[in-house]
This record gives structure tokens, sequence and C-alpha cells, in this order.
């Protein structure tokens, strides 16, 4: 197999939203790809926009990260495919909002598994990957996309920030433990940014009053291009007209 060494990412949560368009940044850039999301039909028309947007090689691995077995699976294809990762961007997520007195245990074990265990678990395999590219490029990224609600607590919210709290933390003791070696990660929490997943607040925060996907997508881009040298634990992003404590 043919192993040139091109720059390449792994993207969850690829086919809409932040994932979409941190996706898209690293096509234009000539990043090969390998992106993941639930919905088969929608990753495949995804990976054909990227690959016209620039990326060399995509290849879509459909996927649940509720599923134990999928990041070692996908860390495997991605292995096969192109030998190392160079950008490991942990973007997939899901929200949940209820009360802690009255939030459904099932609801909170998958808020865990998918928030939290799953980049965990993809971090974990996909080491080997990030150590490859590091010793040939002196650098590795891993960019996780939390939540402000991981910095500052919101009645509702309690799993939900919960995990992405457990995110920021995951994200230190990466580079306490990596970090010396060439693997950088950051963790950027964000307030309401203007994605699907936060529709089910419009009626209380217009989507004109949200972040930009664009906003993150920079952010990622100057994160990538950063030297080894500097660690960038936690990038916090806050909406304008807020005192940074209300997602």
């Amino acid at each position: 197999m043919d192993r040139t060494p091109v720059f390449s990412a792994l993207v969850t949560g690829a086919s809409r939203g932040i994932g979409l368009g941190i996706a898209t940044r690293l096509a234009r850039q000539g990043y090969a790809l390998t992106i993941t999301a639930r919905d088969p039909e929608r990753l495949s028309d995804t990976a054909a926009t990227l690959r016209e947007a620039g990326a060399p090689d995509v290849v879509a691995a459909a996927a649940d990260m509720a599923d134990p077995a999928a990041p070692a699976q996908l860390c495997a294809i991605h292995g096969e495919r192109f030998g190392s990762i160079d950008t490991l961007i942990l973007n997939a997520g899901v929200g949940t909002a209820g009360a802690i007195g009255s939030l459904p245990m099932r609801r909170v074990n998958k808020t865990v598994d998918v928030n939290f265990r799953a980049p965990f678990s993809l971090i974990q395999n996909a080491l080997p990957l990030l150590r490859a590219a590091a010793g040939t490029r002196q650098k590795a990224k891993v960019i996780t996309v939390a939540s402000i609600t991981g910095v500052y607590a919101e009645a509702g919210l309690a799993v939900y920030g919960a995990t992405k709290a457990a995110l920021l933390s995951l994200v230190e003791t990466l580079n306490a433990e990596e970090s010396a070696n060439g693997i950088n990660a950051t963790a950027i929490a964000p307030a309401y940014v203007d994605t699907d997943m936060s529709a089910w607040i419009h009626d209380r925060i217009p989507a004109e009053s949200m972040i930009d996907v664009n906003d993150i997508v920079e952010l990622v881009d100057a994160l990538i291009k950063l030297s080894p040298s500097a660690v960038v634990n936690k990038i916090v992003v806050s909406r304008s007209g807020t005192n940074g404590y209300c997602a």
C-alpha cells in the first residue's frame, strides 16, 4: 500500500454543524480524512462534498458513538488507510437536559457513553497513530469540542455539563502525559453555537445571538498551526452580551 505521507485527520460527528465545518476546512487544506457519523447516506454525501473541496482521500465510516466497539474500529480503519493521525477531532456528542431529581438513568448512561467514554476510547486507540504522526512531523493534535457548561454549571444541564467537564480534565491529563512527545490537546468550550443541536432553545436564545460555526472552525485552524511547544489546554468561548456564566 502506498503510504505517501499526507496530512490526515479523523473527525467524529462530521456530517453536520461544527464537525462538518472543521472537516471542510481540513479538506480545503489538503487533508486526507476519515469521517464518521451515524447516518451512512448523509455521511456518503458529505464525503463527496469533502472530496470536491480538496480532500485527496475521504473514508466514510458510519458509526454510533454509543457503541463501545466503535472507537477501536474507527482507528483501525483510519490506520489501515493512512498509517498515522495528524489531527483527531472529537466533535460527536449528545445533548441532555433535565433536573438531577428526574433525569432517567438511561439518558444519563447514554450521555456518559457518547460524550466521555467514546472520546476517551478514541484517544486511547488513536495514540499509536498520533505518536506515529508526531514522530514524522514532530507534532500531532487532539481537539475536542466540549462546552461552556463544563466550566460554569447551569441548572438542568448537570449530566451534559459533567461529561464536558470530564473532557476538559481528560485533555489536561493527555497534555501532561503526551505533550513532551509532540501530542498536544485542546478542549474548546463554547456557549451555544448555531447548529441543529441548539435548535431546541431557539425560543429563548435566537440563532442570531449564538456563536457562528465558523468561529469554532477558525479556532481549530489556529490550534493546528501552533508549534508543539505551545500547549493550550482549553479555550472558553462565551456569547456576546452574556456574563460567561450562561451558555
